[in-house]
């Protein structure tokens, strides 16, 4: 049977101040109206019924997914005791499922990007799919087509065409600067990594076996007591221990047997305040407005986001990003916009957990 596994448990830092440990990302709204996790929900939706979808996240956030995403069974909701990266968060997801299922079929979605139109996504995924249960063996992963020469984003290299829109992947590059990404889009030979895949759960846990022994050990075991008095004892014994590492350079970049389906849909990464500039319009100065009321006097190029009714108004700015929440705002270059992360470890030294 085909599954769903929705990964909604990163940190959102580089969109705080409105991003919170409590209020993660995945539930804000900053795209049509309803929370990023909601819009993954609905993407995934056209595929497979809500039994066939599965949310992982961190344990504190199981309320809000719950009350974001009421159609989904409790039973559908697991719960990470602490963020180890997505080969931890997809592993353990595997065993869960291969555990209810032996001939399960997943899919791994992500729930912080924006993608559109959702007639094209779901053929992709249905493809990959039927490839992932075609090639028992392979690793599926969708590649995005590249619109610009990207710095912030992975790149997959296709190889040998399998099917129409299926390739063998040849080679994986993390994040390369300008004239590289310039002369992988040159080439049309390569996508954007897109962090969503397609594959049979025991083909998953067989590269993890072979990669990751201990954690592979480390699912079968939490898996097995899942539905038991155990599982909490299990999970706080074991997740601490397991090694935070992402699946690209955990098991992707490792593997022998990866094929890529091409992903031809728009594709916004919401990682950061300016990525919003791919998603809304601006005004006749290149301000963009996620907020019911923001005023500009001779600014130009600013980025404004707001969820309350407070104004924020400007005069004679420019390129800059300013976030107002209802305790903490923030002001800075959108070129410095990179630089949250640390902004936020400062805050945290500074002010302990009271603004985060």
């Amino acid at each position: 049977m085909r599954h769903a596994l929705i990964m909604a448990g990163g940190a959102g830092t580089r969109l705080w101040p409105l991003s919170r440990q409590k209020r993660p990302k995945q539930v804000l709204r900053l795209s049509g109206g309803a929370s990023l996790l909601r819009q993954a929900y609905e993407r995934v939706s056209l595929v497979l019924p809500p039994e066939q979808i599965n949310v992982i996240t961190n344990e504190v956030h199981i309320p809000l997914v719950a009350e974001e995403l009421p159609e989904l069974p409790s039973a559908n909701l697991i719960g990470e005791p602490m963020a180890r990266d997505t080969v931890n968060a997809i592993g353990l997801g595997a065993a869960i499922l291969a555990q209810r299922d032996d001939q399960a079929t997943m899919g791994v979605f992500t729930a912080d990007h924006v993608i559109t139109p959702l007639d094209r996504f779901a053929a992709s995924v249905e493809l990959a799919f039927k490839v992932a249960e075609s090639h028992s063996d392979a690793l599926v992963t969708f590649g995005v087509r590249p619109t610009s020469p990207h710095t912030g984003y992975g790149y997959i290299h296709r190889g040998e065409r399998v099917e129409p829109n299926v390739y063998r992947v040849s080679e994986f590059t993390e994040k390369p600067n300008l004239a590289v990404a310039t002369k992988y889009v040159s080439s049309g030979e390569y996508y954007w990594n897109s962090g969503m895949f397609a594959w049979r759960a025991d083909t998953i846990l067989k590269e993890l076996k072979e990669h990751l022994p201990h954690s592979h050990d480390a699912f079968r075991e939490i898996a097995a007591h899942w539905r038991g008095e155990e599982r909490t004892r299990k999970l706080q014994m074991l997740y601490p221990t397991l090694m935070k590492i992402s699946v690209d350079f955990a098991i992707m970049e490792r593997a022998e047997q990866v094929l890529v389906v091409a992903l031809d849909c728009n594709w916004v990464d919401l990682g950061s305040w300016t990525a919003l500039e791919s998603l809304h319009e601006t005004d006749e100065s290149g301000n963009l407005k996620v907020a019911r009321n923001a005023i500009h006097l001779g600014s130009r190029g600013t980025i404004v986001v707001s969820e309350d009714d407070h104004l924020i108004a400007t005069i004679g700015v420019d390129d800059l990003v300013i976030v107002h929440s209802h305790d903490a705002t923030l002001i800075c270059k959108k070129r410095d916009s990179q630089g949250i992360k640390e902004l936020v470890d400062k805050v945290r030294r500074e002010f302990g957990e009271q603004f985060l």
